[in-house]
């Protein structure tokens, strides 16, 4: 009612920070709005392409709109999100040259839209209708205790094998979203978006569509469906809380072919063509698995101890990416007198697909030359999350890389410190 978040440092401030009304008033009216300020300060330590030390800060602003509370549209609701976006350095990219996320708030400095929409709520608001410009990684392969790491998020085999890496932080793209929820425990998504957020082109993707108002309508759509199961989420059940999600996601588009020319031979092969065959569509099936281990006496469904995993598959042949698992272990509230404290440990690695692996010894076999034979990433990440004050977290945090882009000897160590504030 009083248009806050559940945790603010507003609540810190005198009148909740908002001394003259504005906020409460727009709140009655169907009008919320939030800021939300995440700093890293991040250094690799060992290993990789190179030692050094990055800022990189995202600023997003957000506002929802109860239509039906300001205009008598029931069941309408109008929301949008835009990022101002700063650093000094990518972790990922320049310093450890992974492919694996690092921290989630990566990206190129940029201000940027990110999602605009309309959602329409029906049969008695057990299912919705959602259409604008989208993002994927906020309702699709999503595990909501992998938020607490910083390398959480839109998992590496969607993100290397789509193009433009799909709609995802910070890139998003025009599409519509339809939700049942035919039972309590049951949730059911399906949804279609453009399946090229950036468009084609060379250079960094991100650059391409540098203020998110590229508005792609033309490319080949990626589909996403999932279904969730859910057991003992509310405040006052008692069991173990459990979560599983089974999806799938395919792409209607053309993809190269990692090892094979389309003249049938090797693309390594210098009396070949060179043009790498051509394969129709792409997909993936992935399955999410969140369960409670302790939960405490009155405690909460992400109280106590959690372990979640992640686990995708895509075709070897057109993709770089074929096995995907994360998984990791969380403490909520465990410290005495700091119930809002959480420490976890989340390990994730991603499997260089047989193709893009045969290339790699065709070169060699034809050129004589030795190069990198790719065979896996994998990430340890061991962090704290300690709160403050309401609506200000820190967190301390250190990840250990093996094999960046799938190469030995080049092992990584990342150490630093989260920041958040929200408004």
């Amino acid at each position: 009612a009083d248009g806050l978040p559940a945790a603010t440092i507003a609540t810190s401030l005198p009148n909740n920070g908002d001394p003259g009304g504005v906020r409460k008033s727009m709140a009655e009216r169907g009008i919320t709005y939030n800021f939300l300020y995440t700093n890293d300060i991040l250094a690799n330590i060992r290993g990789g392409e190179k030692r050094g030390t990055i800022d990189e800060g995202k600023l997003e602003a957000s506002i929802a709109i109860d239509l039906g509370k300001l205009a008598g549209f029931n069941g309408l609701q109008f929301y949008s999100n835009a990022f101002a976006i700063h650093n000094t350095g990518r972790i990922r990219r320049d310093y450890v040259g992974g492919i694996n996320t690092i921290s989630s708030i990566e990206a190129t400095p940029a201000t940027r839209l990110s999602e605009i929409w309309l959602e329409q709520k029906f049969w008695d608001e057990r299912a919705s209708f959602r259409f604008g410009q989208l993002t994927a990684d906020t309702e699709f392969f999503v595990s909501g205790l992998n938020g607490l790491f910083l390398q959480g998020g839109w998992p590496t085999i969607v993100a290397a094998n789509t193009p433009s890496g799909g709609p995802t932080y910070p890139l998003s793209t025009p599409g519509v979203r339809l939700k049942v929820d035919p039972s309590e425990q049951v949730t059911l998504l399906l949804a279609m978006y453009n399946g090229d957020p950036a468009g084609p082109g060379p250079g960094d993707e991100q650059i391409r569509n540098r203020h998110g108002l590229n508005f792609r309508v033309s490319d080949p759509p990626l589909a996403i469906a999932e279904a969730q199961y859910r057991s003992n989420q509310g405040k006052l059940d008692t069991g173990l809380a459990r979560t599983l999600k089974l999806g799938g996601w395919a792409h209607f588009g053309t993809f190269e072919d990692r090892r094979f020319a389309d003249d049938g031979s090797l693309l390594a092969d210098p009396g070949g063509s060179g043009d790498a065959a051509k394969r129709h569509g792409n997909w993936g099936f992935y399955g999410v698995l969140e369960q409670q281990l302790y939960r405490p006496k009155g405690g909460e469904a992400d109280s106590g101890i959690s372990v979640f995993a992640r686990l995708s598959l895509s075709p070897s042949d057109r993709n770089d990416i074929s096995l995907f698992a994360d998984g990791g272990i969380v403490f909520a509230g465990m410290v005495a007198g700091r119930p809002d404290d959480k420490f976890g440990a989340s390990l994730m690695y991603a499997q260089f697909s047989d193709g893009v692996r045969a290339f790699a010894r065709d070169q060699i076999t034809w050129t004589g030359t030795p190069t990198v034979v790719p065979d896996y990433e994998m990430n340890l990440e061991l962090t704290y999350l300690l709160q403050i004050i309401p609506g200000w977290t820190v967190q301390p945090v250190l990840t250990y890389v093996w094999h960046p882009s799938g190469a030995s000897g080049r092992d990584a160590m990342v150490v630093g410190v989260r920041s958040n504030w929200r408004y």
